[in-house]
Order: structure tokens, then C-alpha cells, then sequence
């Protein structure tokens, strides 16, 4: 999966990390559906430095479309939920 963070660039997730990838997902959401902002930014920084430590960083002239755009890194709760869809950032 090529995830895409917004402002920084694209990563090259492979298969085997995707479970652990999507649980975060699932943590974060539950976190926007509840309004907790504590733990939203807790899940948001995880999951993007699971993407950062796990993918490999795909090169500026890549001309591939990304599986996957999550906001930036500084992104704030509402930008966030607003990027929601009905089964997380992530789908599926």
C-alpha cells in the first residue's frame, strides 16, 4: 500500500503491516466518534509514525498514485474528522 502524508510525501507500507496499520485506525476513529481529542492526538502521532518507522519512503520522482492520503503531520481534530470516512481514514 502507498500511503501518502500530506506535505512530507509518500511511503510504501508492505502487506504484513497492514493489520497492525488499520488497528490504529480503528483506535483513532473511536477516538473522533467520541470526541476525545486527548486521545485522538495520541492515535493521530501513532499512526503516522507507524507509517514513517514502518514504510518505505518512496522517492520525489515516483509518479504512482497513492492507495492512501492521510493529512499532515500537524493536522488538527477537526481537519482530521473531516477526512473521515464511515470505516476511518483507512478504508476497509
Amino acid at each position: 500500500m502507498i500511503v501518502r502524508i500530506l506535505g512530507e510525501g509518500q511511503y510504501q507500507l508492505a502487506d504484513a503491516d497492514i493489520p497492525d496499520f488499520d488497528g490504529i485506525d480503528e483506535q483513532l476513529t473511536a477516538a473522533i466518534e467520541r470526541g476525545d481529542r486527548r486521545g485522538f492526538g495520541a492515535d493521530f502521532t501513532k499512526l503516522i509514525t507507524y507509517v514513517r518507522e514502518h514504510g518505505e519512503q518512496i522517492t520525489a520522482a515516483h509518479l504512482g498514485t497513492s492507495d492512501l492520503v492521510l493529512p499532515p503531520a500537524d493536522a488538527g481534530f477537526e481537519e482530521v474528522r473531516a477526512m473521515l470516512r464511515d470505516d476511518g481514514l483507512v478504508p476497509g
